[in-house]
């Protein structure tokens, strides 16, 4: 699974003018599931990225977790996270199917929210407006793979 992190003092997701979910400072966490992936893959993610030390603490350093400063994280399904580059047009071929997708995007929000980070989430597969003010700024790139 692939995901882009970035810390955020909030962030909202709507569909056609409606707020689904909204958080104020945590993590908005773009998530992509590949073909392949497992829900082994989706919880070691959920797991690592409520642990990931990205929040200053008292020395003015990045040595929180989003656990330790009682954040939140605004879920987004994300497919084009899998994108191929190689010409001028983008391919989603190694995206997961989205059946596949769905599932593994609601185990990753569900372990997160286990993991005891409040969670907000859009809606798979719909078009989405995400806004956000990012932190920092700051910006991280998880692969499972890597």
């Amino acid at each position: 699974m692939r995901a882009l992190i970035q810390r955020v003092s909030e962030a909202r997701v709507t569909v056609e003018g409606a707020v689904l979910g909204e958080i104020g400072p945590g993590l908005l966490v773009l998530v992509c599931a590949m073909q392949g992936d497992t829900e082994a893959q989706a919880d070691k993610l959920a797991a690592k990225i409520a642990k990931l030390r990205i929040f200053k603490d008292e020395a003015d350093r990045m040595n929180l977790s989003v656990r330790d400063v009682s954040g939140a994280a605004l879920v987004v399904s994300q497919f084009t996270l899998a994108a191929e580059t190689k010409g001028n047009r983008p391919g989603f071929s190694t995206a997961a199917a989205p059946d596949a997708g769905k599932r593994l995007y609601e185990r990753f929000a569900a372990t997160l929210q286990a993991e005891g980070v409040p969670v907000a989430t859009g809606r798979f597969g719909a078009d989405m407006k995400v806004s956000l003010i990012n932190d920092g700024p700051v910006t991280i790139w998880i692969d499972t793979e890597g």
